[in-house]
């Protein structure tokens, strides 16, 4: 992806955090919550979410929100139902 497509990256709260908190190995709710905290005080982040749900992020706590979240915000409750017989 082109540099300026994402140059807010360089304006994220979280650029001088470590990136084990946004991407650790086993999350906990106390690591999210830390996470999240970082990304409440961020300046870009609805870029930041609008780039993890346009490219599929399926790792780590971008924009505020967890894989699990950004799932369910790309596929809202019910996109399973079956098919009208």
């Amino acid at each position: 992806m082109p540099m300026e497509e994402i140059g807010w990256l360089r304006r994220g709260a979280c650029r001088s955090s470590d990136p084990d908190l946004f991407f650790p190995l086993a999350p906990t709710p106390l690591q999210e919550a830390r996470a999240k905290a970082v990304c409440a005080r961020c300046q870009v982040i609805e870029e930041c979410r609008t780039y993890a749900l346009d490219a599929g992020e399926s790792e780590g706590i971008w924009g505020g929100l967890t894989p699990e979240e950004r799932r369910r915000t790309r596929l809202p409750a019910g996109w399973r139902r079956p098919a009208a017989s």
